[in-house]
């Protein structure tokens, strides 16, 4: 994946340029030598922000894959406050 750089000047001066630029890679925004601001294409906003599974598939686990034991508390019904 490619990776652009403006600088802030550079994207106000010609948005399109970073908006073509950002259907390659990612666009960094730059302001006063600083990354601000990053420019995403809506398909890559997408991808990166739609889970692949749903919370139900991925807290659904069998028991026997996973030893959690907590020293703290053992027994719920005597739970005292700390």
């Amino acid at each position: 994946m490619r990776f652009f750089t403006l600088s802030s000047q550079e994207f106000n001066q010609n948005p399109n340029r970073a908006k073509r630029s950002a259907l390659l890679g990612p666009v960094l925004i730059r302001d006063s030598g600083l990354p601000t601001h990053v420019l995403l294409s809506y398909k890559e906003f997408k991808r990166i922000t739609e889970p692949t599974q749903s919370l139900c598939e991925l807290l659904a686990c069998d028991e026997s894959e996973y030893n959690f034991e907590s020293d703290r508390i053992k027994d719920w019904t005597t739970f005292e406050k700390y």
